[in-house]
């Protein structure tokens, strides 16, 4: 499996009043990674639900914090899939400045219906993109 980058800057919002970012922003770019990450494979994450059905809810989060990011800095955020099963995924993320870690986290994300909010299978066209078989 390939892994995805996406470039973050931080911005004042993203800070406390010393200028560092919050930890709960650090989810908010790993969750920005994802989506771009399925947007860069084509899956637009409003189309799944509306055509298969189909959205993602985090499940469980297992996160270290490392460094801290600062304001006005430009960060990276690297993500992988780790495992995949019929109704979820297991993601592994980083955020680094340059070549340092600031922040890595397991992330199980759970494929389920819009409806009924009830796992479900992975659509099999997006499991198959995911592992790079177009």
């Amino acid at each position: 499996m390939t892994d995805f980058e996406w470039p973050v800057r931080v911005y004042y919002e993203d800070t406390d009043s010393g200028g560092v970012v919050y930890h709960a922003q650090y989810l908010k770019f790993m969750e920005r990674a994802r989506t771009e990450w399925l947007r860069d494979l084509g899956f637009e994450q409003d189309n799944l639900r509306h055509e298969h059905q189909c959205l993602f809810a985090v499940h469980s989060m297992n996160i270290a914090f490392k460094q801290p990011a600062r304001f006005n800095e430009a960060l990276v955020v690297k993500s992988g899939i780790s495992s995949t099963s019929a109704a979820s995924l297991v993601f592994q993320q980083k955020i680094l400045r340059d070549d340092e870690l600031l922040c890595q986290a397991e992330v199980k994300v759970a494929c389920l219906h819009a409806e009924q909010f009830k796992p479900m299978a992975i659509p099999s066209f997006m499991l198959m993109g995911l592992r790079g078989e177009r």
